[in-house]
């Protein structure tokens, strides 16, 4: 149950930053051997990326971003030490941090099918062949997306040759399904949240034997997928020779939605850092729902409606108004907090990045940005570092950018001139 003093606080909307107390109530629902399995099967599968999408041919099929310099960033938002920007905005073919995900499923369920046909699982690459696009494309994949996991799902479905169908609120962003109809997939449109979306998807995926249902709330494949972005994460760091370690932690800033991606990247970069990795989310005002469901326990899935908020945002990546409880029964004790974001800040935060940075990102993407300033800045925060012995002067700060290359140009100059 929320404490009422929190449930007063949330309802006032005004910015906040709320500390996981850290307790564990209920065991975690996933073998972290899987995440080995999902970069394992990345990896396999990287040749057969390369050859049927375009966008993936000079990185060799690797799914990745690049993690860059942000002082100039830092500078302008008043910071401290050492600020890298993730910019998984780039990542090809999907724009958005879902596509590690996203890709994985779909490949994951390729292998499935493709096994119960006769391949011989060896060689990834065989997929692309004729017969066996013919053979995919009597199998359907079915999701319910605000936007950006649909377009990771539906890209990479219709490249195998899957037929693919998303189902949207009726209110997210019209661009997103047109570049997905232009691409061959059934968008599906409905009346109300997220929710319901994802609820009519679930729906008409189980009574297909030939489609598989995506489910953004409850699935291993998407949550092992997004977690091999901690294991890159540890590498490009030591490229760029930063040590993480107690003296020296690393800091990430992830704006959250449902909680699959950014809980998926917490439980990976956990695996490697252990404590040494202190994560934060970063979520709306009116869309608080993995800070909601933490602080009133996992045992019983709870919604930002039931506290009286809208879940109505510009950050519609983010308009979720009951988060996952598989990502938040991972992140019980493994997530650090949650800062709340107005939406009046965002277009701030966007043009900064385009200025500063030179980086095109969609509001959503841009609501990690206050994180430092809240552990450096605020009281609840420098508690939280005596705490903890976490000297952020000495810490890597990382803001995790989850999308915005794909925005027309038309768009994002309006959110610019906004």
């Amino acid at each position: 149950m929320l404490a009422p003093e929190l449930a007063d606080t949330l309802r006032g909307r005004m910015p906040m930053l709320w500390l996981n107390p850290g307790s564990r109530s209920l065991e975690d629902p996933l073998s972290p051997d899987l995440v080995d399995a999902a970069e394992r099967r990345l990896l396999r599968a990287a040749p057969l990326l390369a050859k049927i999408l375009p966008g993936l041919a000079g990185s060799d099929g690797l799914i990745e971003s690049p993690l860059m310099d942000a002082q100039a960033l830092r500078d302008a938002l008043g910071g401290q030490s050492r600020w890298l920007f993730k910019a998984d905005n780039r990542l090809p073919v999907a724009g958005s941090v879902k596509a590690r995900g996203g890709f994985h499923e779909v490949l994951e369920f390729a292998e499935q099918v493709a096994l119960s046909h006769g391949w011989d699982g060896v060689n990834f690459a065989d997929l692309a062949e004729p017969r066996w696009r013919a053979c995919f494309a009597t199998y359907q994949l079915v999701v319910g997306s605000t936007g950006n996991l649909g377009i990771s799902i539906g890209l990479m479905s219709r490249a195998l040759g899957f037929a693919a169908q998303v189902h949207m609120s009726d209110d997210a962003k019209q661009w997103k399904k047109q570049l997905l109809r232009d691409q061959g997939v059934d968008v599906v449109e409905h009346a109300g949240d997220y929710a319901k979306a994802v609820a009519a998807g679930r729906a008409i995926a189980e009574a297909d034997p030939q489609a598989h249902f995506v489910d953004d709330e409850r699935s291993l494949s998407l949550f092992c997928g997004y977690a091999v972005a901690g294991r890159r994460v540890a590498a490009q760091l030591a490229e760029q020779g930063i040590e993480v370690n107690a003296a020296n932690p690393l800091l990430i800033y992830l704006p959250c939605g449902v909680g699959g991606a950014p809980g998926g990247i917490t439980y990976g970069l956990k695996q490697v850092f252990g404590n040494n990795v202190h994560c934060f989310f970063a979520e709306p005002l009116e869309s608080p729902s993995v800070l909601v469901q933490l602080a009133s326990g996992v045992r019983d899935p709870m919604s930002v409606h039931d506290i009286g908020l809208s879940n109505r945002t510009l950050a519609d990546g983010l308009a979720v108004g009951q988060a996952s409880m598989l990502a938040s029964t991972c992140m019980q004790d493994r997530l650090a907090g949650v800062f709340t974001v107005p939406d009046t800040s965002l277009g701030y935060y966007l043009e900064l990045a385009w200025e500063k940075l030179g980086e095109r990102v969609e509001p959503s993407a841009a609501a990690a940005f206050p994180g430092p300033g809240w552990i450096t800045g605020s009281q609840a925060g420098l508690q939280w570092c005596a705490r903890h012995q976490v000297d952020p002067s000495r810490a890597t700060h990382i803001l995790w950018c989850t999308g915005g290359s794909l925005v027309p140009d038309a768009e994002f100059q309006q959110w610019l001139s906004q």
